[in-house]
């Protein structure tokens, strides 16, 4: 495959190239990167806008790998822009000159056993035992809540399995623990871990939902205390998600991957838009495939996008309510139909809106009471069962049976990178 050949870029013995896995410098731009490398800037040009607004997604934290000639001259790079994209930048054996492109991540995913003696406490001797703190993060959040760590005592026992992402021998994102194993004295007790990385001692949880009818209530509408902590509303009446975040979606008109840093709300063309919250129009106007867009910027550093809009109402440095009508659902710029595509920042960083939109407030308010039928939504609970207990609880206790040694990081094991990235090479035909 094209991008597992492009990814494998340890090509280090042979042709005198060397890799290095550098950290992405605060402050820089893409731009920046480019006249490092003396690469002309005619390649900004060419990159189309649509990708053009991801450059702004490289963040000082991440690290990218970079692949250099005997001469120190770039021939290829690979720099994320989330956990799941990256942009692929890399010399063309025909002309010389540079191209780009915006491809998945590849990585490789394994499954780990560890098994803990209590000495101090869980995260310490898990980090003393395998030597990863992300595991012992990991596993700290899933036994929150579900053992008292107090009532551990020297010589208890905690054993887990996890399955660990990595890239080129180097580790990868967060781990995620499947399920563990408390014994506590004579006492033993099994936790299963969610997709999230919450244990229960369950083989399912307690999820809740909503549930619309008629009904004769009191109604009360809030006049809101001014807090940051605010509940953010819906952006539009009666919400229908056709499309959600995600950090590696198939485009349904480019035809290829690319993140979506929102939430696709699907509506009848003109049906009004609402503020999620109380703020400051920051922008009224065209934005290329956005179309239509309003961006208001909120207390505790968030801004939120409205796209596609038929027709704006807002404008620029007007002060909005929330629920205020700010503009109406359309299909302007890149888009497939009617529809409402919602984004939402937080200190400069796309976020999942339905993570914050969904939170309960905590503010206080003043209720004005009356009674009449109305749409009325209920909070439910329901039984939803953990993915791959039965099967996860089978692997632990045999990983148990064999007296299986936990895994121990720091241990790079280059020759067998090495081989499996010649193999790729080798196939490669390009």
């Amino acid at each position: 495959m094209k991008y597992i050949v492009v990814l494998i870029l340890m090509f280090t013995f042979a042709f005198g190239m060397k890799v290095t896995h550098e950290e992405w410098e605060k402050g820089k731009t893409f731009s920046d990167y480019l006249e490092s490398h003396n690469i002309s800037a005619n390649l900004l040009e060419s990159i189309s806008k649509e990708d053009q607004k991801f450059l702004s997604e490289i963040h000082s934290n991440y690290k990218y790998y970079e692949l250099k000639d005997d001469t120190g001259a770039l021939v290829q790079s690979l720099i994320p822009i989330s956990e799941e994209m990256q942009i692929h930048l890399f010399k063309k054996r025909t002309n010389g000159e540079y191209g780009f492109d915006i491809i998945p991540i590849e990585y490789k995913s394994d499954e780990y056993f560890a098994k803990v003696i209590i000495e101090e406490n869980p995260y310490t001797d898990t980090l003393k035992t395998i030597q990863q703190l992300k595991v012992a993060e990991r596993i700290s959040r899933a036994l929150k809540g579900t053992i008292n760590a107090k009532k551990l005592h020297k010589g208890d026992e905690i054993a887990f399995v996890y399955t660990q992402r990595t890239r080129l021998g180097k580790t990868y994102a967060m781990p995620d623990i499947k399920v563990a194993k408390v014994q506590m004295g004579k006492k033993e007790q099994f936790i299963y871990v969610d997709e999230d990385g919450y244990g229960y001692k369950e083989t399912s949880k307690s999820v809740a939902y909503s549930v619309t009818g008629k009904k004769k209530v009191t109604y009360t509408r809030r006049v809101p205390v001014s807090s940051r902590t605010s509940r953010f509303g819906m952006p539009i009446r009666h919400a229908r998600i056709t499309s959600g975040f995600s950090y590696r979606r198939y485009h349904p008109i480019l035809k290829r991957y690319r993140p979506h840093h929102g939430t696709d709300f699907g509506a009848r063309r003109g049906t009004p838009l609402l503020a999620v919250n109380s703020g400051r129009v920051i922008f009224s106007g065209w934005m290329g495939g956005y179309g239509k867009v309003v961006k208001i910027k909120h207390a505790g550093g968030y801004v939120s996008l409205y796209a596609h809009q038929s027709r704006i109402r807002a404008k620029r440095g007007q002060k909005v309510k929330k629920g205020q009508v700010i503009g109406y659902v359309g299909n302007t710029g890149r888009s497939t139909g009617p529809h409402l595509h919602f984004g939402l920042m937080k200190n400069g960083r796309w976020i999942n809106p339905m993570k914050v939109l969904r939170k309960k407030s905590i503010k206080t308010s003043v209720l004005k009471k009356f009674t009449k039928y109305e749409d009325v939504k209920t909070t439910k609970y329901k039984k939803v069962d953990i993915k791959g207990t039965t099967e996860n609880r089978k692997k632990l206790l045999a990983y148990l049976k064999n007296d299986t040694p936990s895994y121990i990081w720091g241990k790079e094991h280059r020759a067998n990178v090495r081989l499996q990235d010649k193999e790729a090479l080798e196939n490669d035909k390009h």
